[in-house]
């Protein structure tokens, strides 16, 4: 019995046409997509067809719709693995939400595990009668009959012979019927590539959304902290961030507000930079008058008499 199974097991490589085909020959369903079995109901059943008589039907929702309803169904799968010591993740998160890989994944899980436990044949059960005790279980299985129904008439009805007396005439008045050419076969397995392919993409850039989406919600907590909102660079990244329309003037106003800010700055650098100046060219007066010899500073007082200064009296 295989619980947990590696992503590189042949179960993963197994394509939607036979996984669909698996779910509705063995529960008698209708699916035409992987992702229709996203409530956790599907689940349900194809654990009670594995093990008959383990899991409480009547707690299945086959009409489940939003997520509260599928949820409840996941819980009762839970409660399944626990009972089965299947230590197999689920999901739910994910599961819920439709996306075709995720629930493509968990469903080729799903036939590996059911596989080993019965080997792929289910005789004695009947999940028509099953899915009676479920909420929304009788709808499910009559969606499922015409189906069922229209599978049985598909052969097209053999033509009697007809008799000699009942033979058409030799010259027909009519145009003569023209005969039917043979519809090309389209390969259907390049569009399903395709389909898959871009599915996977839209995945990826839903992935990618959320993920700056978060930054930017991050970004705007932080912004809401009391000590720092009000300051301007804040104002700025509201600004930027709560622009409603695409608009690269924005921007603009933005860096504005920054650079009106700086200005003040740099003129309060400038000022300090002068002063610092104007203190060293003091400070190399005053180391050049101390280095003078008293030659030199008599000479000097006597050029300051000469040129007339009112500081020197006789």
């Amino acid at each position: 019995m295989a619980t947990n199974i590696g992503m590189m097991d042949g179960a993963y490589f197994v394509g939607r046409s036979e996984i669909l085909a698996w779910i509705n020959s063995t529960l008698q369903l209708n699916l035409s997509k992987v992702e229709e079995a996203c409530s956790g109901a599907v689940h349900c059943q194809l654990m009670d067809a594995a093990h008959p008589g383990m899991v409480p039907m009547h707690k299945v929702n086959f009409d489940a719709k939003s997520e509260y309803d599928m949820i409840q169904n996941y819980k009762v799968l839970q409660d399944v693995f626990n009972k089965l010591k299947i230590t197999k993740h689920i999901e739910v998160s994910k599961l819920v939400k439709g996306r075709p890989l995720d629930n493509l994944e968990f469903m080729q899980w799903m036939k590996r595990y059911c596989d080993s436990v019965s080997g792929g044949s289910h005789h004695n059960y009947n999940p028509m009668e099953r899915r009676e005790s479920c909420k929304g279980g009788k709808e499910a299985s009559k969606k499922s009959a015409p189906s069922q129904s229209a599978r049985g008439s598909t052969a097209a009805p053999k033509s009697h012979p007809t008799r000699r007396g009942d033979a058409p005439p030799a010259h027909p008045t009519g145009p003569p019927a023209k005969t039917a050419k043979p519809s090309p076969t389209v390969d259907v397995s390049a569009y399903d590539k395709q389909i898959t392919e871009l599915k996977l993409t839209m995945d990826s850039l839903e992935k990618e959304r959320d993920f700056y989406f978060a930054k930017l919600r991050d970004i705007e907590i932080l912004c809401q902290t009391p000590s720092i909102s009000n300051l301007p660079v804040v104002d700025a990244i509201k600004k930027i961030l709560y622009a409603v329309e695409e608009d690269a003037s924005i921007v603009e106003e933005g860096q504005a507000m920054l650079l009106n800010l700086e200005k003040p700055t740099e003129d309060v650098e400038e000022y300090k930079t002068q002063k610092r100046k104007s203190i060293i060219n003091l400070d190399v007066d005053v180391a050049a008058s101390d280095t003078l010899s008293p030659k030199q500073r008599v000479s000097n007082a006597t050029d300051v008499h000469c040129s007339g200064s009112p500081l020197m009296t006789y």
